[in-house]
């Protein structure tokens, strides 16, 4: 049975062999970050044209934080789909979406502090102290800032696997600053809709994880 196991026998086992094979072809990681790039391209295109709506200032701002959460989401689900679908190779790809999501963070930031305080520093901070739900945005790209620069290799030596490990359990952490400071925003319009939806997948994926860790482990 083990063995049939490892050989790839049935059809469940041969479908993920065939999985692995592209998750591990070379054009796999390259593919994957033009595919993370393809919204930056298209928020330069539609402010090059002028089609981002009538205010492109709200429209840029919006639209890198969107893509903040939604690279978050992906890269959350990197472990829960690694062992739902058997396919270690998925792994290999957890720390581009974590990249990914910092850079679109960042930009996130960068616009607001371009496009709504005309990047004046000390008007940034009295905002920071003023508004919460900016406060929270801040003290969420402190953490992905954080597990950025120590998501290489060298870092991970410097710092030991158990202490790399607990630092990077601050995903969690920031996806709940993440979801708060969503949330502090849209209070304001009364529109929770879009908070709820990105709040449902992030706790699913968060809740996941422990089951799917018990279910791998007994199998």
């Amino acid at each position: 049975m083990v063995h049939a196991r490892l050989s790839g026998s049935t059809p469940a086992l041969a479908g993920r062999g065939w999985g692995a094979r592209v998750l591990l072809h070379p054009a796999a990681k390259p593919v994957l970050f033009v595919l993370c790039l393809l919204p930056l391209a298209w928020l330069v295109y539609g402010a090059a044209v002028d089609r981002l709506g009538a205010n492109p200032a709200e429209a840029l701002i919006r639209s890198t934080g969107d893509w903040t959460l939604r690279m978050l989401c992906l890269t959350l689900a990197v472990t829960p789909l690694r062992l739902a679908l058997a396919q270690p190779p998925l792994a290999r790809f957890r720390r581009m979406l974590g990249l990914y999501t910092f850079a679109y963070a960042a930009l996130h930031l960068l616009c607001y502090g371009w496009f709504d305080m005309g990047l004046d520093v000390p008007e940034i901070l009295r905002d920071v102290l003023k508004r919460p739900f900016i406060l929270v945005g801040m003290g969420c790209f402190a953490v992905l800032l954080a597990l950025a620069a120590t998501s290489f290799n060298r870092a991970m030596r410097w710092m030991g696997g158990r202490r790399w490990q607990q630092l990077h359990r601050g995903v969690y952490l920031a996806a709940g600053l993440a979801i708060l400071h969503f949330f502090w925003m849209r209070s304001g319009k009364n529109d929770f809709a879009e908070v709820a939806v990105y709040a449902a997948i992030l706790a699913a994926l968060l809740l996941a994880r422990p089951w799917l860790r018990r279910r791998h482990r007994a199998v």
